[in-house]
């Protein structure tokens, strides 16, 4: 079984438009992952009826059924086709907690998002509903959710950015309802096409949409859009002084260098450089530095490791399989960075996993980072000792969840197959984390807590 056409001429057109542009990197990285996924497809992988419900299965000896695992038990599974995908393949995943404290996931998919609810008593997930895409399927799909609407954006061709009232999950009906992105969205922002990632900062109201193309206005960099009214997005200009942006972290700055207490700043992953920004002025964002590091393949995405906002955390999507750097022997590479002096960041040490696997998206919770790593699954580890030590040699893996198996006799295989994303942010310590083949699964960690 091959990818469909429509996702295939997708990844095509997007890596040509990429390239004709002067993206060699970002074409190079969807070459890849088209030959994946066609792997993929032939072995059967996203094949119907091939991944049942799962209910709880506690981790006991390094198993939760078939799943390896330490310090994470699962709580329920449901396949992407039991989602009502038709093309069955999954992608981005977020939260959102209503003002009742109810829990639910927006699960990324090809063809579009599904809604899911996180029983508060079991960890069990609830299909509540789902919206299609706005024009067409495409590998890639992103949500961020601001207050109560979910912004959504995706590789494929005109669809803009979908605007979202999570509030229609509450209302009670038996079977999951099919949202009309023709009917049922506050809005529908239209100013770009396609984009590769939605950035969301909750404390200015702010959606900056990334990867967009190049040949724009804001030449594929941060695309701002003020959504303090939902239903009337608008943007005031755009971050393009470093070109194309491949995924960010924006937040009100509150540490060490002093030039920027209390500015917007943005914590750029700019496909071979973190290129950090102060977008306090919207209509005239400034670029405080670029910093490339060794063993740079494909600058992929990070995070902030804490509050004191001194050190942050970036994975690089391409050093694995380009055997670039330490990341020469295929284990999933964490870079560290200092950056108290916002003009001057230094890589100041590495982490490797203690598996073979590609890194793809991470994010730090008191003390300790969920990373999705595609075939090996979410990976948890302590990296509270930054401070004392910013070579990384304290970090630790406190836990994991492996949901591609198949790569397990190998000790793993760098490859893009396995966890898209994760969302470890829910006041319940439920974690969603999202499966290119298979399905959205709900986890807890029942490990320790940071040791710093």
């Amino acid at each position: 079984m091959k990818l469909s056409f429509v996702s295939l001429l997708s990844l095509a057109c997007a890596a040509t438009a990429s390239y004709e542009s002067g993206g060699g990197s970002m074409e190079h990285l969807m070459s890849l992952k088209i030959a994946s996924r066609e792997r993929a497809h032939a072995k059967g992988w996203f094949d119907k009826d091939r991944y049942p419900l799962l209910s709880r299965k506690k981790c006991h000896k390094g198993k939760a059924g078939e799943y390896s695992c330490n310090n994470v038990d699962l709580l329920s599974f449901i396949s992407h086709q039991g989602l009502g995908s038709e093309t069955r393949e999954g992608n981005d995943v977020w939260g959102w907690v209503s003002k009742w404290g109810r829990e639910f996931g927006i699960v990324g998919q090809t063809d579009g998002v599904a809604f899911v609810e996180i029983l508060p008593l079991t960890g069990s997930l609830r299909y509540v509903g789902r919206l299609a895409t706005q024009t067409e399927p495409s590998v890639w799909r992103d949500i961020k959710v601001i207050g109560d609407h979910a912004y959504i954006g995706s590789e494929a061709p005109g669809h803009g950015l979908q605007i979202f009232d999570l509030n229609k999950l509450l209302k009670f009906s038996i079977k999951p309802v099919i949202f009309s992105p023709q009917k049922d969205l506050t809005a529908w922002y239209d100013g770009f096409g396609s984009s590769h990632n939605i950035v969301g900062h909750e404390e200015t109201k702010t959606i900056y949409a990334v990867g967009t193309q190049r040949n724009l206005t804001c030449a594929g960099g941060l695309w701002i859009v003020d959504v303090s009214d939902p239903a009337n997005p608008t943007s005031p200009g755009c971050v393009n002084e470093d070109g194309y942006v491949h995924d960010a972290q924006c937040v009100i700055y509150q540490g060490p260098d002093k030039n920027y207490t209390g500015h917007e700043i943005c914590f750029n992953y700019n496909e071979d450089t973190l290129t950090i920004a102060d977008v306090t002025d919207k209509k005239n964002p400034i670029q405080i530095s670029k910093t490339p590091y060794v063993g740079a393949a494909y600058t992929h995405q990070g995070w902030l490791v804490d509050e004191k906002q001194e050190y942050l955390l970036l994975d690089d999507e391409l050093d694995e399989m380009d055997g670039t750097g330490q990341a020469a022997n295929g284990h999933t590479t964490t870079y560290i960075f200092d950056i108290k002096d916002l003009s001057a960041p230094k890589h100041t040490g590495t982490y490797q996993s203690p598996v073979r696997s590609i890194d793809h998206n991470q994010y730090v919770v008191d003390g300790l980072t969920y990373q999705s790593n595609y075939g090996s699954g979410l990976r948890i580890v302590d990296v509270s000792s930054v401070a004392k030590d910013p070579t990384g040699a304290g970090f630790e893996e406190v836990g994991f969840f492996d949901v591609h198996p198949e790569d397990d006799e190998v000790g793993g295989e760098v490859e893009f197959v396995g966890s898209w994303s994760v969302y470890p942010y829910f006041p319940s310590g439920y974690i969603l984390l999202n499966s290119i083949e298979r399905g959205i699964y709900s986890l807890k960690y029942t490990g320790r807590g940071a040791k710093h």
